[in-house]
């Protein structure tokens, strides 16, 4: 009996052993973390600010590219399915959300469609991202022709990489056209934003050289994920100037640069001399994010910041939020809980000047956790665009006032700022 204790006794602590083992694998942060505060040594237009952004971060600006801004699934989706029905030779693809619902069978029909035209499609979902999509949807899919991967999912051998996602949103058809946003495939996203179940987001239709890195980023993780390298002109074509704003395609990843994104926020805020309009769904900021954007307001800089506001898909994101505005209110940053619905977009714009736009939200997952994609274009008259764009969207928003803040409830403020103590992993 004493033996058989002996042995249960063993097995507890080898399965506790384990199980903490990849707890702290998959909390664990691997690579050394900006820990200084950056200096502002020039604006957004000086040309040193846009060496360093296509030198110091890696990816360069492309010229002659055309962006086209679509608001919301009324315009995102049809103009995602036109451009998917119209492929000839290639479709890549890479979502975090993929549910089920009447936008995911729909995109799943038109890249079936597509695959039996003969039509090369390569899907790459995150397993954590897609798990509420239909088995059904997957196997059509596969069944007609459609290559489709699930990013890190759970296996023995890498369990260690399951808190590693990728929240890459990236669509290239036949390596000329990309989208890249906000917007994950799920009926939330449907409509214009009318009411509290039809989100509001932000997506980007894009042509020109710039689209090339689009391919090489989703490439980056179909490598990771399958081993196999994509690389004939069918997805990398000679690419023609198409408009004329300069862009550059921004990633990040745990495996690779996992400080880049948030290096490149840092560099940006830092450059502001005039405006920073910051449109985020999850705004947790670290602490480095607070000084600099605290920096910026006490130099003279305006910064507005748009956040959801009561219609959230994720209530301790709000509430670690609201734990870290207080240096922020207190340096005059304007903070504004957007009303109508959830609010999901992921947009930056500097000096009106700079627009940062894609995956990536701002806070420790996005910029140390998971794999984000930012296209970044700098031009007065598009940052113009979107800024017409943000102060519409003020308009349906309520600002925080520093006083109420203040003064909510103790009850309020101990749960907020007990969550926020998980802002690593928010």
């Amino acid at each position: 009996m004493k033996n058989k204790f002996s042995i249960l006794d063993l097995g507890i602590a080898v399965s506790a052993t384990l199980g903490l083992t990849l707890l702290a694998l998959n909390l664990a942060e691997g690579e050394k973390k900006v820990v200084s505060r950056l200096k502002t040594l020039y604006g957004v237009r000086d040309p040193q600010f846009l060496r360093s952004m296509g030198v110091l971060l890696g990816p360069g600006i492309e010229e002659g590219n055309r962006i086209e801004y679509l608001e919301n699934g009324d315009r995102i989706f049809p103009a995602m399915l036109d451009a998917i029905r119209s492929a000839q030779k290639t479709i890549t693809f890479e979502t975090f959300i993929y549910w089920s619902g009447t936008i995911g069978r729909a995109l799943a029909e038109a890249l079936r469609e597509r695959a039996q035209a003969g039509v090369r499609v390569h899907v790459l979902l995150d397993w954590a991202g897609s798990v509420r999509m239909e088995s059904e949807l997957l196997d059509r899919m596969k069944r007609d022709g459609v290559e489709v991967e699930r990013y890190h999912q759970p296996r023995w051998y890498h369990l260690g990489r399951m808190n590693n996602r990728t929240h890459r949103k990236l669509l290239v058809v036949d390596g000329r056209l990309g989208f890249t946003g906000g917007v994950g495939i799920a009926d939330q996203w449907l409509g214009n934003a009318q009411d509290e179940d039809h989100w509001r987001d932000a997506h980007f239709r894009v042509e020109g050289p710039v689209v090339s890195k689009f391919q090489a980023v989703f490439m980056d993780n179909w490598v990771k994920a399958t081993g196999r390298v994509l690389h004939s002109a069918d997805y990398f074509p000679r690419l023609e100037p198409a408009g004329d704003l300069p862009a550059q395609m921004f990633s990040s990843s745990p495996t690779g640069g996992s400080e880049s994104m948030h290096l490149m926020y840092l560099l940006a805020i830092a450059a502001a001399q005039e405006s920073i309009l910051l449109s985020s769904a999850y705004f947790v900021p670290d602490a480095l994010a607070v000084d600099a954007l605290v920096d910026a307001a006490l130099r003279g800089v305006k910064v507005r910041i748009i956040t959801p506001g009561k219609y959230i898909d994720t209530i301790m994101v709000r509430r670690a939020s609201r734990a870290r505005w207080g240096r922020l209110l207190e340096a005059g940053i304007e903070i504004y809980e957007y009303l109508p619905t959830m609010f999901h977009c992921k947009v930056m714009i500097i000096d009106g000047y700079l627009v940062s736009t894609g995956s990536t939200n701002f806070d420790n997952r996005s910029f140390r956790l998971n794999d984000e994609a930012n296209l970044n274009i700098y031009d007065e008259g598009f940052a113009g665009m979107m800024t017409g764009v943000f102060e519409r969207d003020l308009q349906r928003a309520r600002r925080v006032d520093l006083d109420q803040w203040r003064h909510r409830p103790l009850q309020q403020k101990a749960v907020e700022h007990a969550t926020s103590l998980l802002g690593k992993q928010l």
